[in-house]
Parts: structure tokens; sequence; C-alpha cells
């Protein structure tokens, strides 16, 4: 048995049991409370130990760029394919798919794996790389979120706007994990490493990031709440997510053959990532200002939001875990971009059997079923062209 199997066992071990301890931590303030230890101590001092290991380079400096690209990439990806898939367009729903989908939450579901199974030079870089999706979550995604509330109910109060703003971009800076990181790009800039510290503080940091991954996996088996009704179509779009993520990442691997083996994996679990909290946040702060408007018709679908998280961090964590489990066949990048394929065609399976049943039974013909309405639209443009 390899050791990555070896290891993968075990992390489904303390996810497993997290889940059976969930009568134990019943309370959302409980879960809270652990969440809030996870991303204020545990992986600050992880990302801390990993950055002050590394040699400072200018390079670093492209990957939030990248990651920042990749969020607009997979946002403009669901905008056009979410239709297709039977999701209204500008309806509730759609809104709150474009601001969940092309989010990432890597400190949950994606760093305590990279530690375990890359080490500490990819989690550097991964954290780094987090700052682009930061940006994108924390503010681009409020910008979005407030210019789709005031496009719905004709309302502009920019003042509150760009105090939200201003107090987005503090919340930007005051994050432990970002505090950890500036400093630790100080220390680096003079020379400074971990064992330049006294023994007492590095012993104390060291200690407080071995937390990190057995923290992260019983908490997600304690968070996995989900909603058998809404089950099947999360799922489904979850898996269209991957899916493309795997033919983004497939693409990458292949344009940059040069890449090492564990930064080559690096580039395919980083964007597998779960979708972030974040943009709940501001779909709520939204619903807010509905509620004080007295407004009826909501922006957004929060309880699908809801949903939609508590499914996305047990799909990407056991996604991630399989593909470290099996390294080697990840590495090709063309069996990367099959499985993407593969996931996307699963994705479509229940489109496929709607269509079959409604055609068979003539309650619609297969024209006018959303995905392939959207085929023979697509190829009568390019007919005329």
């Amino acid at each position: 048995m390899s050791l990555g199997f070896q290891k993968a066992i075990g992390f489904l071990l303390l996810i497993l049991l997290g889940f059976l301890l969930q009568k134990k931590i019943a309370s959302d303030q409980n879960l809270k409370g652990i969440k809030v230890l996870i991303l204020s101590v545990a992986l600050p001092a992880t990302i801390f130990v990993a950055l002050l290991k590394i040699e400072l380079e200018l390079g670093l400096m492209l990957l939030p760029i990248l990651a920042l690209l990749f969020n607009f990439i997979l946002l403009g990806l669901s905008y056009f394919l979410l239709g297709s898939f039977g999701v209204k367009k500008n309806s509730a729903e759609h809104r709150t798919l474009l601001m969940l989908l092309p989010s990432l939450a890597p400190g949950l579901s994606c760093f305590p794996f990279i530690i375990e199974f890359l080490g500490d030079g990819e989690l550097a870089m991964a954290a780094v790389a987090d700052v682009g999706n930061k940006v994108f979550v924390l503010i681009l995604l409020y910008m979005l979120a407030m210019h789709w509330y005031h496009l719905q109910f004709k309302s502009s109060p920019q003042e509150e706007g760009s105090s939200k703003i201003k107090s987005l971009l503090l919340s930007l800076i005051n994050e432990p994990i970002n505090m950890v990181m500036i400093i630790a790009f100080v220390l680096l800039g003079f020379g400074i490493h971990l064992s330049s510290f006294p023994v007492f503080l590095e012993d104390t940091i060291l200690r407080l990031s071995t937390i990190m991954t057995p923290l992260v996996l019983l908490f997600i088996g304690m968070a996995v709440k989900i909603k058998w009704k809404e089950l099947k179509t999360i799922f489904f779009l979850l898996t269209l997510r991957s899916g493309i993520t795997f033919m983004l990442s497939a693409a990458f691997i292949y344009l940059f053959p040069a890449l090492t083996p564990a930064v080559a994996l690096l580039v395919i679990v980083f964007p597998q990532s779960s979708c972030s909290f974040w943009p709940f946040a501001h779909m709520s702060a939204v619903n807010t200002l509905e509620e004080k408007n007295r407004n009826l018709n909501n922006t957004f679908n929060t309880n699908f939001a809801v949903s939609v998280l508590a499914l996305s961090l047990p799909f990407s964590t056991l996604l991630i875990i399989g593909i470290f489990t099996f390294q080697s066949v990840f590495l090709n990048p063309f069996i990367v971009a099959a499985i993407g394929l593969g996931l996307i065609g699963v994705s479509i399976i229940p489109i496929l059997v709607n269509a079959i049943q409604a055609t068979a039974n003539g309650e619609r013909p297969m024209k006018e079923i959303p995905f392939f309405n959207r085929m023979i639209e697509d190829l009568r443009s390019k007919k005329a062209s």
C-alpha cells in the first residue's frame, strides 16, 4: 500500500471522526469557534513557517495575478454555461451561483493537504496565490453584488457602498493570514528565516502549525450538513465546476512542461478548492438592505447558497485527497484533460435524461430544452458566418 494512499485513509478517518462528533458539537457557535481557531491561529502559523523557509523571488508576485485570472475565467464561463443547465438567466439562483462558483476557499479545503503531500515551498506558493483570490472574493465580488442590487431596485447609495469597500480593504489587511504574510515577507527582505528565531519562539510556532491538519479535517466532518432535496442539483453543478477547472489546469501544465511535479500538482489542486464563504457574506449584506427597503424580490437566494457551501467543502476535500492519492496519474496533462471532460459529461447526464424523457413523452421537442437550444443556436450562427 502506497504512502499517499495510507495518508488518504488517515485523513478520511479524521473526517469520519468529525462527522461522528456532530452531536457533541451541535451548536453553530461551537463550530464558529473552531473555525476561528483554524483561520486565526493554526493556518497563519503554518503559512508563516512555510514562508520563512523559502527564498524570496520576484516570480512569486505573478501568482496572485494568475489566481485572479482564474477567478475571472471561471466567472465568465459560469455566466455562459449556467443557462444551458436550466438556471434561468438573471434569476436569484443564477446570480447566487455566479458569486459562489468562481470563488475559492483554499484555507480549509486545500492548504492542509498541500503541506502534508507537497511541503512548505508549495504551501508558500499557494498562500501567495491566494492573495489574488482574496482580492476577487472580498472586493470585486462585493462590488458585483452591490451592482446587481442597484440594478434590481434602481437605487444607488454610493456612500454606503464606498465605505463598505474601505472596510473590506481594511479586513483584507487585518486578516491574520494576510498579516502573517506581510510580516514574513518583511523578515525575508532582511534575510531573517525561521532558524534565526530564539528556540522557544520557533518551537511555539512549529507546535501551533502541527495542529492545523487534524483540526481542519475534524472541522470538515463536523460541518457537513446537506439538504438532500438540493443535493442532486448542487452535485452536478460542482461537478461541472470541477471539470472546467481540470481542463484549465491541464492547459496550463501543457503550456508550461518545465514545471516540477510538485508545482504541477499545486496547479491542479489549488483551483479545486471549495467555494468561499465571503460571497455568502456579501449576499447576506444585500439581503439586509432589501429587508430595510422592504423589497420583496431578492437579488440572491441565500438558502440555496448555504446548501452549495455545505456540499462544496466535502466535495472538494475528497477530490483533492483523491488527486494526491494517485499523484502519478494527474501529472499527465492529457489524462487531467480527459478527467475534466469526463466530469463535464457527468454533469450533463440529468440534462440528457430529462431531454430524452421529455422528447419520448412528447412533452417538449428537443430544441426547446435550454441545453440543446443553446447548441442549436450556436451551430446556426457558425453556419451563417
